[in-house]
């Protein structure tokens, strides 16, 4: 199967957590691979998720017991990944001279933008239905994960939406409220069902919720504790995150 052209996308435009991928390969660890990396800890992790949930499979696996702390190591995607990123490691270097001037470099930089939304997903668009000014767009992810958005037909065409589609869909982590696995959802509200992996307490403020989906991606969302403590939501406790199509933004290649 093709790398995603959206995953290609990122390569190019985000290549110090591409080149992630060869310090865990080298380092067999996600605390010494951020630290050859100049990141935190935390920071690589987040990487990881990024990258696994852009990928049509996860691209890093954990493996118990990891000497360092976080062991990690690639999946055979991950490999065929970091491969290409060392062709285009070879490539940049011509690309750089070719380009005339600075402001050629610039200009691509901001056609390129980056998002502050933590939950980015790759998906392909399955259908559209039109409900007046609006579009209801059904896209499936991976492991035949389905979420809706709810966009304006005018978004729609400026998109070029259509059937078979790649589309990364945008969420942020506030907009997502963590449930019980038996809590009832809204109707007409997306949900995910997963595992907390990780829960993050903040000093003042929401706690960060970290969910593995069953397809090896991982969401990011914001709970209160008392919430969690409500709901005895702990890590290893099955979890459900629920959102409105209205919160999904849907984002296409250049």
């Amino acid at each position: 199967m093709s790398l995603p052209t959206l995953l290609s996308q990122h390569i190019v435009r985000r290549p110090q957590r591409i080149a992630l991928l060869q310090h865990i390969a080298e380092q067999g660890s996600i605390t010494r691979a951020a630290k050859s990396a100049g990141l935190s800890y935390k920071a690589a992790w987040d990487a990881i998720d990024e990258l696994n949930n852009l990928a049509q499979k996860p691209l890093v696996e954990r493996v118990v017991g990891g000497k360092g702390g976080g062991g990690a190591k690639l999946s055979s995607e991950g490999e065929r990944v970091l491969r290409l990123y060392q062709k285009l490691q070879a490539l940049q270097a011509q690309v750089l001279e070719a380009a005339e001037e600075a402001s050629d470099l610039d200009l691509l930089g901001r056609l390129m933008l980056r998002t502050s939304a933590r939950n980015q997903l790759h998906g392909k668009v399955v259908a559209i239905e039109s409900q007046g000014r609006n579009d209801i767009v059904r896209l499936e992810m991976a492991e035949d994960l389905i979420v809706n958005a709810q966009i304006t037909h005018d978004s729609t065409e400026r998109l070029e939406l259509q059937i078979g589609t790649d589309v990364v869909a945008l969420i942020k982590a506030g907009w997502l409220e963590v449930l019980g696995a038996e809590d009832n959802t809204t109707s007409g509200y997306n949900f995910l069902n997963g595992i907390i992996e990780d829960i993050l307490e903040a000093e003042d403020g929401p706690s960060e919720v970290r969910i593995s989906l069953p397809s090896g991606q991982t969401l990011c969302a914001l709970a209160e504790p008392h919430h969690l403590q409500a709901r005895t939501l702990t890590v290893g406790k099955p979890v459900r995150a629920q959102f409105s199509p209205t919160n999904v933004l849907l984002g296409t290649p250049l």
